[in-house]
């Protein structure tokens, strides 16, 4: 089960590091595989599941990505 649907209370007790990002990043690609494959069988509806987890992870990925000091800003400044 992916990280992104951890309990509500569960959340904000683990500490997100690079061996969190890296299994939600091995994740997507096995999601994006899956619904590859899928829709190339022409079972675009099973695809639905599997683009709502990727879509959640992506949100969170991204969520982390906003929460942390970006290099790239301080490089702007």
């Amino acid at each position: 089960m992916s990280v992104a649907f951890v309990p509500d209370w569960m959340r904000g007790k683990g500490e997100v590091n690079q061996e969190t990002i890296q299994q939600l990043l091995e994740e997507n690609d096995q999601l994006i595989r899956c619904i590859v494959e899928h829709q190339n069988k022409g079972g675009a509806n099973e695809c639905v599941q599997y683009q709502h987890v990727l879509h959640r992870n992506l949100i969170y990925l991204a969520t982390i990505a906003d929460a942390s000091p970006s290099s790239t800003s301080k490089a702007m400044e």
